[in-house]
């Protein structure tokens, strides 16, 4: 329970780093009960809408940059990322997720794990520069060295935020974090495609990575105005390390089974055939991972406010998953049946090759837009050892089907990686409610109106494309195909299925005059 001398969720002050606490204070007042919904609805138009516009900002990008560089140039950032992507992981250790999901935190806490996460930052900066003959040898590409030195400055970069980013996620100060993204990416993407134009070449997309995490780490100190003080050992901090060591064991586990594949390719199938499987593979994922992590910026601090409300925490949480199932399922249908005709727009003639492969990934999307929210859930309620274990479960699957898979190319892998997940999205989801006051029953209820409206809306779609597909060119079909399947979808699901219900509530709330104790402050939107 909190002190009375502090807001919920904020221990009591002591003499030294007054001003410090006071701006942490001010920075985690806690969200009253009464308006967690209202809030959490409003974050998440905020947080979606920000995804979209992101999703226009990287498409744009992507598509600029696929016309100004080759396949091979996305390979050769695509093998350094294999390497940063594992080093990735630790660059926070879990600490943001400590820190958002734990009922109180306080200055000495929160000081201590800043002074952890530069630490560790600047050790993964080393480390990635220690590595880079490794990475060499192991894809005989010289070109690789200095492009990852170069990229590990990004890791000490990054540490320097990571704490004031959870500040921000912690206060749900959701417009903040939006801007903040969307700025970032903006300024990175004028430093890639400037570069591209130059004629940098792979080195457009190595100033635009770095480029991104500098103003993001700009952009969170700018918005926090707090100062780390020293770090202490009496600072209570082992329970939020065995937690973000559990959190980061988990990333890491899930990273290796999902990107394994790519290391192969690279490998054995070199840089053209890692770029085409890795362009086809964000554009599958890139839609659905981000209207995932846009939602989850919102449900993660939001259901561990309500952790301890069993019944409130369960039927909160279905809710928006399945509003996420009813974004993320038109997105995954229309990619699958106008696959040709998206490359074509958004890549050009010379990235056709992706195309099957896009398709072939679509199942994969499918089931980690069903079991990724999970993600949210078991750590908003303190079970990141759960998490693991269904971890251990996933990675071994996909990756023996990854290995039965390359030797038939990028398109084996493509096939064996969406198979393996269609083996274990049923398993993991069971494992993932059982004991949590989900039911399968329930849960059924959730995913039975999105997934129905998709398969119509996919057939008429489908229909679209077989009609009119010999006679139109590729940006009519798109359009025409595009309309009438969501089109189809909407009124399947709110007239048929009856969700309207569940939509007017969350347009009720997000548009309902805010009371006078829900005004902004100068800390919080």
């Amino acid at each position: 329970m909190a002190n009375a001398a502090g807001p919920p969720g904020v221990s009591a002050p002591s003499l030294a780093g007054v001003e410090a606490r006071s701006r942490l204070e001010k920075i985690l007042c806690q969200i009253n009960p009464e308006h967690l919904k209202r809030k959490s609805v409003r974050g998440g138009m905020v947080a979606v809408s920000a995804q979209v516009l992101k999703f226009g900002l990287q498409t744009g990008s992507v598509m600029v940059l696929a016309r100004l560089l080759s396949p091979e140039d996305f390979g050769l950032q695509g093998m350094v990322v294999a390497l940063t992507g594992i080093l990735g992981l630790f660059s926070d250790v879990g600490l943001s997720a400590a820190t958002v999901q734990r009922d109180i935190v306080t200055h000495e806490q929160i000081s201590t794990l800043f002074w952890i996460n530069v630490a560790v930052g600047a050790a993964l900066t080393v480390l990635a520069v220690a590595l880079a003959p490794a990475l060499v040898i192991l894809y005989k590409e010289p070109r690789l060295y200095w492009v990852t030195i170069i990229s590990a400055s990004a890791f000490f970069v990054n540490g320097l935020a990571v704490q004031h980013n959870a500040l921000l996620q912690r206060a749900m100060r959701f417009v903040t974090m939006a801007k903040i993204s969307l700025v970032s990416l903006a300024f990175s993407s004028v430093v890639g495609i400037g570069m591209a134009f130059s004629g940098g070449g792979y080195w457009s997309l190595v100033g635009m990575v770095v480029s991104g995490t500098l103003f993001s780490t700009l952009g969170a100190w700018l918005a926090v105005p707090w100062l780390p003080g020293w770090p202490s050992r009496r600072a209570g901090v082992r329970k939020m390390l065995h937690f973000g060591g559990t959190v980061t064991a988990n990333s890491l586990v899930i990273y290796l089974a999902y990107n394994a594949e790519k290391v192969l390719l690279g490998r054995f199938w070199g840089a053209e055939a890692l770029g085409l499987y890795g362009r086809a593979y964000q554009l599958v994922n890139l839609p659905v991972q981000q209207l995932n992590a846009s939602l989850s910026s919102v449900a993660f601090p939001a259901l561990s406010q309500i952790q301890h409300d069993g019944e409130r925490l369960c039927r909160s949480f279905l809710r928006g998953y399945t509003v996420l199932l009813s974004l993320t399922v038109p997105v995954i249908i229309t990619s699958a049946i106008f696959a040709e005709e998206i490359i074509r727009l958004l890549l050009g003639r010379k990235w056709m090759e992706a195309a099957p492969l896009l398709r072939l990934l679509m199942p994969m999307v499918l089931g980690f837009a069903m079991m990724n929210p999970f993600g949210w859930f078991l750590m908003a309620t303190g079970r990141a050892r759960r998490s693991l274990n269904i971890s251990f479960l996933i990675a071994p699957t996909v990756l023996v089907a990854v290995l039965g898979g390359i030797r038939y190319g990028a398109k084996g892998v493509a096939f064996a990686y969406s198979l393996a997940i269609v083996l274990v999205v049923i398993p993991v989801i069971a494992w993932a409610i059982h004991g949590t006051g989900i039911t399968l029953r329930t849960y059924g209820h959730a995913i039975k109106s999105p997934l129905l409206s998709g398969v119509l809306g996919g057939v008429c779609g489908l229909g679209v494309k077989v009609a009119l597909g010999a006679v139109w060119s590729a940006i009519p079909l798109l359009i025409v195909g595009t309309c009438v399947l969501l089109g189809v979808y909407v009124w399947m699901l709110l007239a048929v299925m009856d969700q309207r219900a569940l939509y007017a509530d969350l347009l009720k709330h997000l548009y309902q005059p805010a009371r006078h104790n829900m005004e902004k402050t100068p800390n919080q939107e």
